[in-house]
């Protein structure tokens, strides 16, 4: 461990490397190009990566396999980071705690709050409402094509085991 950011330790790109099974070539080449950037530099201008680059770097890893492109990966990754800036809830609506306890409700002084069909939110709640709704939708969208991604992986696996296994069989007739 480095330091830290925003009070998470930080690591070095070999660390991260190791964790991640990355190469620091990969790891580079994603700060380069803007997909995944670590969190802080050292002064000398090292990386340096924190928990959450690092989760970030393994949904990277894991779409892979899948056969995301890099424009795919970042958005994504665009996708979980805004639900996540949305205080995690995708269906829309608040997150957890988001409604202050007693008095005028967030939002309640907005333009627009007193608009026809505005709730006390007003209008900037709305529009993070259906925000939120969008991401859900998309992330909906991701998953299913994620599935079927995997689904195509998973008969290409079963096709390779048929092919290992045909291999094996004129080595077994000549075993006997």
């Amino acid at each position: 461990m480095e330091g830290d950011v925003n009070d998470e330790k930080t690591m070095r790109i070999g660390e991260v490397a190791e964790l991640t099974s990355l190469s620091f070539r990969t790891l580079r080449h994603y700060d380069e190009i803007g997909l995944v950037t670590p969190s802080a530099r050292t002064e000398g201008g090292f990386r340096l990566y924190t928990e959450s680059d690092v989760a970030r770097l393994m949904v990277v890893r894991r779409m892979k396999p899948l056969g995301y492109s890099l424009e795919e990966m970042s958005e994504v990754l665009a996708v979980v980071a805004g639900i996540r800036a949305a205080g995690g809830d995708a269906r829309g609506g608040q997150a957890p705690g988001a409604q202050a306890s007693g008095g005028q409700a967030p939002g309640a002084d907005a333009p627009g709050a007193d608009a026809p069909g505005a709730d006390a939110r007003g209008t900037d709640a709305r529009g993070a409402d259906a925000r939120s709704a969008e991401l859900a939708e998309r992330l909906a969208e991701i998953r299913a094509e994620a599935s079927a991604r995997r689904d195509k992986l998973a008969a290409q696996v079963q096709m390779a085991d048929e092919f290992l296994a045909q291999l094996a069989a004129p080595t077994e007739a000549t075993e006997k």
